[in-house]
């Protein structure tokens, strides 16, 4: 089996494909450039498909060297036969090719390694053959001074044959399975932890049992969380009589005295080999698939965070509100840039709200401010009700923005650098702003962990989350195109081909030589040589460039193309984008050549309509119930406007404009079976909900969608 043919096997996509998409990886080629420029090569396959594919790659290469260190390890033993060898060749899943070398692994000495030292292998193989009808009189004859007795010598036989059954590829391949369809997973509460405050959140699962195949990724996390922080004993369990009867099945061959030795062997080797081994096996392989669609889910809350609403380049007067300690005001320009800033006590204690109406009106008159972006945290609903009531000169929209990620931010050391002059409070106030203008461009300098949209994102394999989100990024960072003159470079790193270290390459000509005014520039660029400008200069945007295709997604590879068409319809090309009339007496077949196929000539056409659209829906006003103000003011029945602030395996979080979310259950989104929540509903997605149920002391509220 080949690279080709192993990937085929997990995706089934043409041979041809596959190899193209092998071939464009090994040329450094980025995810994000295939997709979008390479699609005649690929036959249109997308992101998701040139990513897995990408991986089976990487895992294909890894299984080969697993291969080679284990030929390697057991030829050193002078144990490789050529049957042995050609077994190992031929396998190509890891847990079987494990299940081969397990024989020949390197191990600390076992029960059965004292009885081979004592002479013992001749009364086991004597055993296994159950040809014995006097067993004892077989074991007297391996009484020696290491071997006091008879029970002695039967004892170190049957640890013998029960590491053989350890190490039977039959045996363990039909207990595997037996695991895989029936086991239970089990929890116990630990009695001294059970009245713990910590411990009521997993109080369900004190007494819990639970098919571990059918169990859903959140509730086995959960129960992972709880054993982890000492609530709960776990265990995975299938019926003992019935994996016995399979391993007796299995070995026994006769009814006789040796078989009945045997039969010990067996019961000994599942308890103390079979069991645990295969059990905490089976658990891996469910908390693999359970980590897998927790980041999954986090992945497409992180996509649709991203990818929300930006009101675009406007002055923004940002808060970041509160009581005691004020609301911190900054002024920003349409870039961004800090323009002003101070501190306002319209709330209580200082309740300054003469003084806070009029430096407000000021400000937002001063700096030409267009819209308020206010801080979803403590005081967000004051300082809502209070801005509302001012009376500006001209309307205003105000926003109420999370602020989840923005202490982070503020924090860090790219804010520092930012703002070295500003304390935390200025750089959070500037984040709520921008985050308002663009969530994209400010959320890609967060961690994306720490933006709060997760699933027990704590508890999953760090390093497969990390590279999951940090393609998620990259694919919306791509999909939207950046301004090269007005990016950060955070936001830069992001851009097929770019990376950290060309992104502060690109920001430190931009600071030297003023604005690009042609992609072409990008070339003079310290260190961004060919490869790289192939990759990324389709996705970088230039407003109001020499060269009007600069400003749209098509790729310079294409300007030729662009501009042949321009010229056989007796046009400029300046005069070909958005003319609809025109670009649709396009021929796309005319225009095709041995680089450029059909459907990269279809995707120019398209481009040439509507050049450097953002594909992001603008963002829209959003009130919640102006009477709801606490948790203490929610009654069953309420039907209140919210927006989706998580979304989970089990179901969607609902901010009603309080410190709790509600928790809409997927039982609750609508009448009817929902399979996937992102079905129903999507991140920031605006809903009308009705209370269900309120809990003030542990602070729970259930809502439902139903209405």
């Amino acid at each position: 089996m080949n690279t080709t043919s192993y990937i085929q096997s997990h995706l089934g996509l043409p041979a041809k494909s596959i190899e193209a998409t092998l071939q464009l990886l090994l040329e450094d080629c980025t995810i994000p450039f295939i997709a979008r420029y390479r699609k005649d090569k690929t036959h249109n396959l997308d992101e998701v498909a040139i990513e897995q594919i990408a991986k089976l790659n990487k895992q294909f290469d890894e299984l080969i060297k697993r291969k080679e260190s284990i030929l390697h390890s057991i030829e050193e033993q002078n144990a490789l036969t050529s049957d042995l060898k050609q077994k190992i060749e031929q396998t190509f899943i890891l847990q079987e090719l494990e299940d081969i070398y397990l024989p020949y692994k390197k191990r600390k000495k076992t029960k059965a390694d004292a009885a081979r030292e004592k002479g013992l292998e001749p009364l086991a193989k004597i055993l296994m053959a159950q040809n014995s009808n006097d067993i004892y009189s077989n074991a007297s004859r391996f009484v020696s001074n290491t071997v006091p007795s008879e029970e002695h010598a039967l004892q170190g036989a049957r640890d013998i044959v029960a590491e053989w059954l350890n190490e039977n590829l039959y045996i363990r391949k039909n207990l595997r399975r037996l695991y895989q369809k029936t086991a239970l997973i089990t929890t116990k509460v630990i009695k001294s932890q059970q009245n713990e405050e910590p411990a009521q959140k997993f109080k369900q699962y004190f007494d819990w049992q639970e098919s571990l195949h059918r169990i859903p990724s959140h509730r086995l996390l959960a129960i992972l969380r709880a054993e982890h922080d000492g609530f709960i004993k776990k265990s995975i369990t299938v019926d003992q009589r019935e994996a016995l009867h399979q391993m007796e099945r299995a070995i026994i061959k006769a009814q006789n005295e040796s078989a009945d030795q045997l039969k010990i062997a067996i019961a000994d080797g599942y308890k103390r080999l079979l069991d645990p081994a295969i059990a905490n096996e089976v658990l891996n392989d469910a908390k693999e698939k359970a980590d897998q669609k927790a980041i999954d889910i986090f992945a497409e809350n992180l996509r649709q965070l991203l990818l929300a609403s930006p009101l675009g380049e406007k002055r923004i007067l940002a808060i970041d509100p509160g009581f005691r300690s004020g609301c911190k005001i900054v002024c920003l320009d349409e870039k961004g840039d800090l323009l002003h800033n101070e501190t306002l006590y319209p709330h209580a204690p200082q309740n300054e709200t003469g003084m806070a109406i009029k430096k407000i009106r000021s400000m937002v008159n001063a700096y030409h401010i267009q819209a308020i972006s206010i801080g979803n945290g403590t005081a967000s609903r004051e300082t809502e009700a209070f801005i509302k009531k001012i009376a500006f000169d001209r309307p205003l929209q105000v926003f109420v923005v999370s602020e989840a990620g923005a202490s982070v931010y503020s924090a860090s050391k790219l804010a520092r650098d930012e703002f070295p002059q500003y304390d935390v409070t200025v750089r959070g106030a500037v984040s709520i702003g921008r985050r308002l203008a663009d969530p994209l461009a400010e959320l890609v300098k967060i961690d994306p962990k720490s933006i709060g949209v997760g699933q027990y994102q704590h508890d999953v394999n760090a390093a497969l989350l990390k590279d999951e989100l940090a393609n998620t990024v990259i694919r919306c960072v791509n999909s939207v195109g950046i301004n090269l003159n007005t990016a950060s470079q955070s936001l830069l790193s992001y851009v097929s081909g770019i990376g950290e270290k060309l992104a502060e390459n690109i920001v430190e000509y931009r600071t030297a030589n003023g604005a690009f005014t042609t992609r072409q520039q990008l070339k003079k660029v310290p260190r961004l040589g060919e490869k790289a400008y192939q990759q990324a200069a389709a996705f970088v945007r230039i407003k109001n460039a020499e060269n009007p295709l600069d400003d749209s997604a098509v790729h310079p590879e294409s300007y030729k193309t662009v501009e042949k068409m321009a010229k056989d319809l007796g046009l400029k090309t300046a005069e070909l984008i958005s003319n609809a009339e025109k670009i649709a007496q396009i021929r796309p077949e005319r225009y095709t050549t041995e680089s450029i196929g059909i459907l990269s000539i279809e995707d120019i056409l398209k481009e040439l309509l509507k050049p450097g659209l953002d594909p992001r829906k603008a963002a829209k006003v959003f009130e919640f119930d102006p009477n709801v103000k606490n948790i203490t003011h929610l009654k069953p029945g309420m039907i209140l406007p919210g927006i989706v602030n998580n979304i989970t395996a089990f179901g969607c979080f609902v901010d009603i404009g309080i410190k709790e979310s509600g928790l809409v259950h997927i039982s609750q989104l609508k009448e009817g079976f929902v399979s996937d929540v992102n079905e129903v509903v999507k991140l920031h997605q605006h809903v009308q909900v009705k209370v269900v149920e309120v809990e003030e002391q542990r602070k729970r509220i259930q809502l439902t969608m139903i209405l």
